[in-house]
């Protein structure tokens, strides 16, 4: 064998991950994009995914990404989310990342076997055919990294199986939200011992993998505490290629925009509140303004807007729509919105759709904790405000301010950092892989 075809065998790492297209959301696009940008630092990637996973985000224009080197090869998983679906007559929706509402007796079951029988998740029936699959293929290959990302957190349960079975494997453990201390974890009614067996395999994995990813400083210090280790910050970025054609429009109303979605955890209504105030001090302003919420809401916030007389008029809901359509949108908008309230860690949030967000050069407007991950990020990037989400009077004046220098057309406009793109952070990932 020669040096060079040493060299290239090198170069070789399995992705192992369960979000992929045309799977939709923020978690597919983190490994899609450090797949489409690894060949250019000499790394050729193989993923490994399910072959018929169940989410509910579908977004098949990110197809696009898959570089053409990579390979992908698609596994059957069972999961038992249909089982509950059909015990229900259809009536339960039960999926990855959100318990459904405990109002019958047959949730309030379905909630507990959730989480205290299904340890990590109920991916955990994937795990022990995958690293069958994969021990065999990593060898035939040659392949000596792979990487495992979680949520799901029994993907990481394949690495720890394929390390045990061959030490020699490099692995990288990348944590794209907590494991143990995750507060969805918190909505599943878990047992003392099911708290345990987390922590357990968490420790684990923390301990075994040879190198451990995270997104934010805050996990990082989060996992270090857990795993007595050093952990690796790789955050997420914006994509340069996705921007390539982005124009901003003046659109004939000022439009606060907000993309992603508004799950059970995050609490948009302090904000609103605010919004329905200055309507009532400044009729110009109620009549001018439209805020739109990108992406699902939950139930309880769209209940809320619908019964507000001022907001519902105000207000706008657009369903989740492709991510290409998403970049068009925020040109559209004359102030982008960020929503950590409500969340558990809030102040380690640090979601990719911020570091879009900065990369258009519109104004952006957080609301959340004005000390964490966020704020600093804004204040690394010389762009945009985090308000606490319960001050009422500090809100209104950040709204106030950009509306003046909308109806004035002074509304200010900076350029991204290249140091948040993409590509850039793919190449730390490289040198995290050598």
């Amino acid at each position: 064998m020669s040096d060079h075809e040493e060299e290239s065998e090198y170069k070789k790492v399995m992705v192992i991950t369960y979000y992929w297209p045309p799977s939709g959301g923020s978690g597919v696009q983190r490994w899609l994009k450090f797949v489409k940008y690894l060949p250019q630092f000499g790394w050729q990637p193989y993923v490994f995914t399910p072959e018929n996973p169940s989410f509910d985000l579908k977004d098949e224009s990110l197809f696009k990404d898959i570089p053409a080197e990579a390979e992908v090869l698609h596994f059957p998983i069972w999961e038992p989310y249909g089982v509950f679906n059909k015990l229900s007559g259809g009536g339960l929706k039960v999926n990855a990342n959100s318990a459904p509402k405990a109002d019958s007796l047959f949730s309030k079951i379905s909630i507990w076997v959730r989480g205290n029988l299904f340890i990590p998740d109920p991916r955990m029936f994937w795990v022990r055919p995958s690293v069958k699959f994969l021990d065999d293929f990593l060898r035939e290959k040659k392949i000596r990294h792979i990487i495992t990302t979680g949520p799901p957190h029994s993907i990481h349960l394949i690495g720890l199986g394929l390390k045990k079975r061959n030490p020699s494997l490099k692995w990288i453990a990348d944590f794209r939200d907590p494991w143990s201390e995750w507060g969805f974890l918190d909505t599943l009614k878990l047992t003392q011992f099911a708290r345990r067996r987390h922590q357990q395999l968490e420790k684990k994995v923390l301990t075994t993998a040879d190198k451990v990813t995270t997104i934010t400083p805050f996990y990082v210090r989060h996992f270090e505490r857990l795993g007595g280790r050093k952990v690796n910050l790789l955050t997420n970025g914006y994509d340069e290629e996705d921007f390539q054609d982005f124009t901003i429009e003046r659109t004939d109303r000022f439009v606060i925009r907000h993309v992603g979605i508004v799950n059970e955890k995050c609490n948009p209504i302090p904000f609103m509140e605010a919004v329905a105030a200055l309507c009532d001090q400044y009729p110009e302003f109620k009549h001018a303004v439209q805020v739109d919420f990108v992406g699902q809401v939950n139930t309880h916030f769209a209940r809320y807007v619908d019964e507000h007389t001022v907001l519902k008029t105000i207000t706008k809901l657009t369903p989740t729509i492709p991510h290409k359509e998403v970049v068009k949108l925020y040109g559209k908008s004359a102030l982008l919105l960020l929503v950590l309230t409500g969340y558990k860690d809030a102040q380690g949030y640090m979601p990719g759709k911020l570091f879009e967000y900065l990369a258009t050069g519109l104004p952006v407007l957080g609301v959340g904790p004005e000390q964490g991950d966020a704020a600093d990020l804004m204040r690394q990037a010389g762009w945009g405000i985090m308000v606490d989400s319960y001050n009422q009077d500090e809100i209104k004046a950040a709204l106030e301010k950009h509306f003046r220098n909308w109806q004035s057309q002074r509304q200010l406009h900076n350029s991204g950092n290249m140091s948040f793109s993409r590509k850039s952070i793919t190449r730390k990932l490289a040198d995290v892989l050598s």
